[in-house]
């Protein structure tokens, strides 16, 4: 169910990833499957094998007198021959079901990578805004790295073991006795008890340190991504010291976790060896009463050696699953976050003509205490160019947010050329709209692909022409043409290579390159110089022709020449009108406007 939490101590979380290890309409994964069992079960045959035949090899031997010992070599040697042949046959069935299963569990993560990639993309602004990049790709990372494992584990460590401790407890059963079969299965599941008992300790253990290893990854990659207003106020000391702590914790944390690894290590090499003594102890004392031979005393040895392997792997098989149910509880959880936008069901698409925009009563609050829009209504004309201005908090860019549903409103509609948003598919919506971003980030690749990014994917991508256009029409193509690489050159991480007003040139190029109905710029201009500003303008202006153009703007003067300029205060529509005609109001427009000539004017004269 959605936003249920599976506990790490259920085989809940098992049960969510069974559908990736035998998907729907894959057959040839099945095959694979059931080849790789088949597999198993044929290197445990052949495992089985190996003490009779060196038992065999040991007793002939033994039991030769000197005038039979030339014949009994060749028998010697057979018995021999086998035992390596099965050795060798063991390791080769091993290896080929690996081969057969490889491509099945690739597949497996690289689909429930792909989900978890596809759902956080899917989640709401508000998920994004309150979790820790890094605390996230750590989460998914080893969850999905977790899913291979859990398949490999239960398909050839788990079943397997199970039919061995069957198989060895028949043999010993019928050689040896009752004796040793109840002493071994009481060791086996005495070790598996303890097993159990210590790892749901280290479990708990392991829980803690994965949330301290995020939280330390978390506080790294934000002071990284940070690092200019770390350099701003001198606080790398202070950065190390937060770094440190976190670091510490998931040190002391780490340093529980091995010492109890070590703990369970010695009880089950303790129990594994117990019953190694007291078998061995018991087939001497048997071959002293002449009941068994010195092959027999082997071919025991044997079997419990190759018991205690898939014992002790059955001892890290259940901490990995413990563990591994820890880490793919958290990505499922992640999975299992409510979609807060979502479509409807049967939804069409956005037919965005003509594009006008109105808000109708709308009431809207990041909090339920906290109510920044409050009945705001207002109505876009098509083709028109309207300005949105207003005192910081006055709820300028929360319109933006809402206009491309990264939240729904609580109360009122949004209309795009009369269609409710929150009734059409939110990809034809956001397809219809574009914005330039006050905060310009730029993907870690080159200034082309930046650009090109605009162009819907699905219809080809840009040509080179085309970016080459949107950049011209942007401003920047002198600058690209500058550079060494032109338009190879790499941005950097979030684009820091480029300057703030080279950042957002490319973000309006990338904009104009999309070529939507609407377009909403929000403080587009903010990073630029007066010249850049005034010749961005002018081609916002003339792109803006023939669509629908909302400029959220602090800086008056670039848009005293739109359409309508719409005031907001506190979240309400208090002034409407031309340029001209809010400063005949002589209203909170005027006073902005009266604010903002002053504080130009000394600034003015200290250019000249």
């Amino acid at each position: 169910m959605p936003g249920q939490k599976p506990p790490a101590d259920s085989w809940g979380t098992i049960r969510r990833f069974l559908p990736y290890l035998w998907p729907d309409g894959r057959t040839d994964l099945k095959a694979r499957i059931i080849g790789a069992l088949l597999i198993v079960l044929m290197a445990k045959g052949v495992v089985l094998t190996m003490p009779l035949a060196m038992k065999e090899a040991i007793d002939s031997m033994t039991g030769a007198n000197d005038g039979a010992r030339e014949a009994v070599t060749l028998v010697a040697i057979g018995f021999v021959l086998a035992y390596v042949g099965a050795r060798f046959l063991s390791v080769g069935f091993d290896n080929l079901r690996n081969v057969v299963f490889e491509r099945v569990g690739q597949d497996a993560t690289r689909a429930l990578a792909e989900d978890v990639f596809a759902r956080l993309h899917r989640l709401s602004l508000r998920f994004h805004l309150s979790r820790r990049t890094g605390e996230v790709t750590k989460t998914i990372e080893r969850g999905t790295k977790t899913i291979d494992s859990m398949l490999y584990f239960l398909l050839f460590n788990i079943a397997p073991t199970v039919i061995e401790l069957t198989a060895v407890a028949i043999i010993f059963y019928t050689l040896f006795g009752w004796e040793l079969v109840a002493a071994t299965a009481f060791t086996v599941v005495l070790y598996i008890f303890i097993t159990r008992w210590i790892t749901e300790w280290r479990v708990k253990l392991r829980a803690e340190m994965n949330q301290l290893d995020g939280t330390a990854l978390s506080r790294a990659v934000d002071s990284l991504l940070n690092y200019e207003t770390v350099k701003y106020f001198g606080a790398e000391e202070r950065e190390q010291d937060r770094y440190s702590t976190a670091t510490t914790e998931y040190q002391q944390a780490a340093i529980k976790s091995e010492n109890s690894l070590g703990l369970l290590n010695v009880v089950q090499s303790l129990i594994t060896n117990a019953l190694m003594a007291g078998a061995m102890a018991f087939a001497v004392w048997e071959w002293s009463k002449g009941r068994l031979t010195v092959g027999d005393l082997t071919a025991i040895n044997m079997y419990l050696m190759q018991l205690f392997r898939p014992l002790d792997m059955l001892g890290w098989v259940y901490r990995s699953i413990r563990q591994g149910l820890v880490d793919m509880a958290e990505m499922f959880r992640l999975i299992d976050t409510e979609v807060e936008v979502r479509d409807v069901p049967g939804a069409p698409a956005l037919v965005a003509r003509p594009p006008t925009v109105v808000f109708d009563n709308v009431v809207f609050g990041y909090e339920p205490d906290r109510t920044i829009l409050h009945g705001l209504s207002f109505e876009v004309p098509a083709g028109s160019r309207t300005a949105i201005v207003g005192p910081s908090g006055a709820g300028k860019s929360t319109i933006g947010r809402l206009l491309f549903r990264f939240y729904d409103p609580q109360q009122g509609r949004i209309l795009i050329a009369g269609q409710d948003i929150a009734q059409v598919q939110q990809a034809s919506l956001r397809a219809a709209i574009g914005i330039v971003p006050q905060d310009s980030v730029l993907f870690n690749d080159t200034i082309g692909y930046n650009i090109a990014y605009g162009h819907p994917h699905e219809l080809g991508g840009a040509s080179t022409a085309d970016v080459i256009a949107a950049a011209r029409d942007a401003a920047i193509l002198p600058f690209i043409e500058a550079l060494p690489d032109g338009f190879e050159t790499q941005v950097g991480e979030r684009g820091l290579k480029l300057s703030g007003g080279e950042k957002q040139r490319v973000a309006i190029a990338r904009t104009l390159l999309k070529n939507p109905p609407i377009m909403l710029f929000d403080e587009a201009t903010s990073a630029l110089d007066s010249r850049t500003e005034q010749a961005i303008l002018a081609t916002l202006d003339r792109v803006a022709q023939d669509r629908t153009a909302l400029a959220i703007a602090h800086r008056l003067s670039t848009i005293a020449d739109a359409d309508d300029i719409l005031v907001l205060n506190e979240g309400r529509l208090e002034e409407r009108g031309t340029h001209a005609e809010l400063l005949r109001r002589d209203g909170l427009y005027a006073e902005m406007w009266a604010r903002q000539q002053t504080e130009d004017q000394p600034q003015d004269v200290a250019a000249q």
